[in-house]
């Protein structure tokens, strides 16, 4: 098991690794500097983001009374915003794609050292146990290396040397997407019984209320164009799962229980914003074809 545990955390840091590192490469000073000039609705993005994100995760735990492996697991997603896959559902949805992209990997990176102390804060307002705690310190440290890092690395790359930053993106993308289905795989094999138990419980239902809510927050407290709303839309639902899951593996030891519960709660997420996605897309396309 010890094996198993330490190949599982190897393939996670990788995994982190590549993602912010992808993100990157994909990231020029001028997108940053389109997105971050519309300040209102930076205010606006951030505010959903990291004030309303957590506190939706933390209410729906608490409405739906859910046990505490999976109410600490609703309140680490909920802390981490900013999921590469929220990027996808922007594309999907044939939105403004340059600024749910730049939104995403800033959310992700603001995001690294934002995530151990709201998250620590709302387990510790929840009074969920004496031994239910971060340690928010090394959490900070390790998150902003694995994330915050690669992420300057990747945006220094794609400055001075484009080519070779187009390159590595291609690279270091496919490694990504891979070793996030080992994560998820991984996961769901180590908690397989704790997945299948809680398919009787809120989690499922909490999971879909909290990414719904999300996505119509997202919509609401945002401005500019429809297109726009979209994206800052359908990157709030999916939550940044790498800080979450280093969590669990430096504060709880891999459990069993909460890694099962941040497992369905990711792929309700997704279950959520795929069909949103989709349909918005199919909807910008007739209205395309209308136009033309």
């Amino acid at each position: 098991m010890d094996v198993i545990a330490g190949l599982f955390n190897i393939v996670l840091t990788i995994f982190i690794v590549t993602t912010m590192l992808t993100a990157g490469f994909n990231t020029t000073f001028e997108q940053l500097r389109a997105a971050l000039s519309k300040t209102s609705l930076v205010v606006l993005v951030l505010l959903v983001a990291f004030v309303l994100r957590p506190l939706v995760g933390w209410g729906v735990a608490e409405v739906f009374a859910l046990a505490v492996p999976a109410y600490v697991a609703m309140v680490l997603l909920w802390s981490c915003p900013g999921a590469p896959f929220g990027a996808k559902l922007v594309m999907t949805a044939k939105a403004d794609v340059q600024t749910g992209a730049v939104f995403q990997v800033m959310m992700a990176a603001i995001g690294s050292l934002t995530f151990a102390p709201t998250a620590n804060l709302i387990i510790g307002a929840a009074d969920l146990g004496d031994d239910v705690s971060l340690p928010v310190g090394q959490l900070i440290l390790t998150v902003a290396l694995l994330q915050l890092l690669p992420f300057v690395i990747g945006v220094l790359t794609r400055h001075w040397t484009p080519d070779q930053a187009a390159e590595f993106g291609a690279f270091t993308g496919k490694v990504s997407s891979q070793t996030f289905l080992v994560v998820l795989a991984g996961a769901l094999l180590g908690s397989w019984d704790a997945v299948v138990d809680l398919f009787g419980t809120g989690v499922v239902l909490a999971a879909i209320v909290a990414s719904v809510v999300m996505i119509a927050l997202g919509w609401f407290l945002s401005s500019g164009s429809r297109e726009t709303r979209w994206s800052t839309a359908l990157i709030e639902p999916c939550s940044n799962s790498g800080p979450a899951f280093a969590a669990v593996a430096i504060a709880f030891d891999n459990d069993p229980e909460i890694l099962g519960a941040i497992t369905a709660i990711l792929l309700f997420q997704i279950v959520v914003g795929l069909p949103v996605s989709s349909f918005v897309g199919r909807k910008e396309a007739r209205l395309a074809q209308s136009a033309a």
